[in-house]
């Protein structure tokens, strides 16, 4: 093999990716996005001690719910406000999911694993059979799409900050939201009263509970909310990315969340740029085949099977829990229920 060949692969391949990042930006945090509000949902409820690995059935069943919503009223109400309505009733579908959970984990103290794989059955089951009850045979069209925001072009080809700028705002709104509500959390979790107390039931609740915090009171409105923002990532699933509903269309991602929340160390933040590291990995799997690459590289890429490029996301949450969980330190009361003294 020429001495060169790798050195010019890895040159070539760097150029085709400032080719191909004004494109890639937008897709990321498009792919990004159920990740990141799953992510978000993971780190409220485990910064407060109550492991959810429902979040996948929760994104499933507010991805359903949410459009069986808009499927039936945009006719009578119009796109815009079945829309809308689709959106509020995902997120009461999470939150109650997530009320339901906090129950079993919370008060019940029900093994929070078992609780979490229930919810995740459920969902296929529950969704599986509604679809072809009510939306398969029905024969009428879907519930419509949220209509993104478009960049002007003055700003989207502005050098270098366009492709950024596109990348935040060339999306629908509920892409959008997901940075403020990602500042938001970080800020509410590190900044405020209400994250203090989260953080204080997550790592010792008995002594939080002597300081007077309800600490089954806080497990119960971190879940809650958690699971309305989980609800959310359902919505946008089938409201604005794709406008239909599929069985089992969450396809995984409740599970790369919960990789994400890991790699982040439990912040809003890192785990937000975790579902960012996933989107992107998704993301290049799609620009190879609709912009592949020229000369050497290109011919090097087309050797690799499509299937890789589709498992990379996956190839990476493997690559993470195998070598981050041991690095990374969870809160000390994460997945251990909490009674109180002289309950038992």
């Amino acid at each position: 093999m020429d001495i060169l060949a790798l050195p010019r692969l890895i040159w070539e391949f760097v150029v085709y990716l400032f080719a191909v990042m004004p494109d890639l930006l937008p897709i990321i945090l498009s792919l990004a996005t159920p990740l990141a509000l799953g992510a978000l949902c993971g780190v409220l409820g485990e910064r407060s001690g109550v492991v959810n690995i429902g979040i996948e059935g929760i994104m499933l069943m507010a991805a359903f719910f949410g459009y069986l919503t808009g499927f039936v009223l945009h006719e009578p109400l119009g796109t815009g406000a079945a829309l809308a309505l689709g959106i509020v009733v995902a997120v009461g579908t999470g939150a109650l999911l997530g009320l339901l959970h906090a129950w079993l984990t919370v008060t019940v103290r029900a093994d929070q694993i078992i609780a979490g794989t229930m919810m995740n059955i459920a969902a296929f089951g529950v969704t599986g059979y509604l679809n072809r009850l009510i939306i398969t045979p029905s024969g009428r069209g879907g519930a419509g799409v949220i209509t993104p925001f478009h960049l002007p072009d003055q700003l989207a080809t502005l050098p270098f900050v366009g492709p950024i700028l596109a990348m935040f705002l060339d999306q629908g709104p509920i892409a959008m939201s997901v940075i403020v509500l990602v500042l938001i959390s970080q800020f509410a979790l590190f900044r405020t009263r209400w994250g203090l107390r989260t953080r204080a039931v997550g790592e010792h609740p008995k002594a939080a509970d002597t300081v007077g915090i309800d600490v089954f009171r806080q497990r119960y409105m971190n879940v809650i909310i958690g699971c309305g923002i989980a609800g959310l990532a359902g919505a946008y699933l089938t409201l604005e990315s794709t406008g239909s509903f599929q069985n089992g269309m969450t396809n995984g991602r409740g599970f790369i969340a919960l990789a994400a929340v890991i790699f982040g160390r439990w912040t809003p933040l890192g785990s937000f740029l975790g579902a960012l590291l996933f989107g992107t990995a998704t993301a290049f799997g799609i620009i190879v085949n609709v912009r592949p690459a020229e000369g050497d590289l290109g011919t090097l890429m087309k050797t690799i099977p499509t299937f890789w490029y589709a498992a990379l996301p996956y190839l990476i949450t493997v690559v993470i829990l195998a070598g981050v969980v041991g690095r990374s330190t969870p809160p000390a009361a994460d997945g251990i229920p909490y009674a109180k003294e002289g309950k038992g």
